[in-house]
């Protein structure tokens, strides 16, 4: 299995505890994060995400202004970012009730030193699949787009030129392989034409 080392993620940590940053800081994989921000209150983080885009976020709960379970909640519905949610013992089953489903990952402080890489790795892979279902998604809309204006190019090659629908088929085919363009190009430049 093939290490995903080329990719960098970015991360803001959301914590008033300078023992918990450092854990944190101390806890991601060398040479995976491009940028890694500290915020140490709710308002901050809040206007720090409308600035830029984090792939994961980590919120040591409860921070001065908050307790950031509902920013937790919003980063999640607004945002792609993956969240992990560190908060007390004694609140722990009922946080996890209220942002299981939400896909948060909730831990429970005092945190085991070993966890926080554990999450943090699981977050990580996390992401690198909504990047490929990203991809996969973005080349899905690209191919439905050509397919639509070849589609419409055909619809006036027929209406236009009295061609049936395999008559256009074949002569934007045969268009674009003696051009050596693209169907989708070819399509365009009928449509600009017609």
């Amino acid at each position: 299995m093939s290490q995903k080392n080329d990719i960098q993620h970015s991360i803001l940590i959301v914590s008033g505890s300078e023992q918990f940053n450092s854990v944190v800081k101390k806890a991601l994989p060398f040479g995976s994060f491009m940028s890694c921000d500290i915020r140490k209150s709710i308002a901050l983080a809040r206007q720090t995400i409308l600035e830029r885009y984090y792939d994961i976020v980590v919120i040591n709960a409860p921070l001065p202004d908050e307790m950031g379970i509902e920013l937790a909640l919003d980063i999640t519905e607004q945002t792609n970012a993956s969240v992990l949610l560190a908060v007390p013992r004694e609140i722990y089953e009922e946080v996890l009730e209220k942002v299981t489903d939400y896909g948060i990952l909730v831990l429970s402080k005092p945190l085991p030193v070993e966890r926080i890489p554990q999450s943090i790795r699981f977050l990580m892979a996390v992401q690198g699949k909504l990047r490929l279902l990203e991809k996969k998604v973005e080349s899905a809309q690209e191919k439905t787009e050509e397919l639509r204006i070849i589609d419409k190019a055909k619809l006036l090659l027929i209406e236009k030129k009295h061609m049936t629908e395999d008559e256009a088929h074949r002569y934007m085919g045969k268009q674009a392989m003696d051009q050596g363009l693209s169907r989708k190009r070819i399509a365009q430049l009928l449509l600009e034409d017609l």
